[in-house]
Order: C-alpha cells, then structure tokens, then sequence
C-alpha cells in the first residue's frame, strides 16, 4: 500500500500492532508526536516534543492494519492527535472505509474540541466512535478504570452522541466486571 495523501506529515512516537488495554478488543495504536498539555505523572511524556519522534509511514500503517483479520479497530493516542487533526483524518477516513471502529485519546474536552473553528478537528471527531477525553491528572489517577488513568476523564460514545443530541458515556457488556 502506498502512502495515503496528506496535506501534512504526519509525526508519530510509534505503533502498537495488537493492543488489548487501548480500547475495546483488539487494536492498532498509532502515539502521535507532540502534545501541548504536558500533564504531571503522563504516562507518555516522550511524545511531548513536537519535534520528535519520526514521519510516519502510513501506507505502512494502513498495510499492518489490513493484514491483521482479528483487529477490532485502531486507537488513536499521544502525545496529542488533535494537535494533528489534519494529518490524521485521511488515516482515520481509510480506517473507516475499511470498517474498522476508531477511538482517540486527548487531553482536551469533548466541549472545548466542538468550540474550535478548525474543520479538521471536526472531520476527526465525526470519524471516532470513541472518545477518551480530558487531560490526566495525577491526583486523581485510578488503576481500575478502563481506557483511562484518571477518574476525571470521560469514555465518550460519540456515535450515540451524536444521535442523542448529548454527551453519551461508553459502557461496554464488560463494564461490569470492573
């Protein structure tokens, strides 16, 4: 697969090709590079720098992506991806197109994401089923909560938000158990 076109390079710290803590089920998880929240205690600081880590290759990403039957969808994670919204949404629009779910981390909220005037950030947000959002505050960091290291952070199900008209949080059958 050659390299989807792309306005902008997209930089990234790296890739994960079979994730089970990043999201439900199987996952691919693309850490973008740069992230201006610079949390206490983050859990990937090495991908604060925006000038860091690599240009990604995305055909490659794509190919991984296609050749792996049992994935349920791709996470996007940081770093901050909506620092690069522009670079990331013709990736998001092949991982859809090939009917995979997408999730993205950030440290913004939900809230704050709608209120900007950039049309790539919403391209984005329309693409993801799945939101975890809000920066990651030490104090408040638990262990036992899914998807997020903080209680302050939200699991998001954008696509029933959207149909609600409303924030809807993520529950899974396995929420449960937690």
């Amino acid at each position: 697969m050659s390299n989807i076109p792309c306005p902008k390079p997209l930089r990234i710290a790296g890739t994960v090709q079979d994730s089970i803590v990043d999201g439900p089920g199987l996952r691919y998880v693309v850490f973008t590079q740069g992230c201006p929240h610079h949390c206490p205690g983050c859990h990937n600081p090495q991908t604060h720098d925006f000038q860091g880590g690599k240009e990604a290759d995305t055909g490659l990403i794509l190919e991984q992506i296609s050749q792996n039957p049992v994935l349920s969808g791709v996470t996007f994670s940081g770093g901050e991806p909506f620092a690069q919204a522009e670079a990331l949404v013709p990736l998001a629009e092949t991982v859809k197109n090939m009917g995979k779910h997408l999730m993205v981390y950030t440290g913004y909220l939900l809230e704050d994401l709608w209120s900007m005037e950039d049309s790539h950030v919403k391209r984005l947000l329309e693409l993801t089923d799945i939101l975890v959002d809000g920066p990651y505050i030490q104090a408040e960091r638990d262990l036992t909560l899914p998807y997020r290291g903080s209680s302050n952070q939200r699991v998001i199900d954008l696509g029933k938000s959207r149909q609600e008209g409303r924030i809807v949080l993520y529950r899974s059958e396995y929420d449960d158990l937690w």
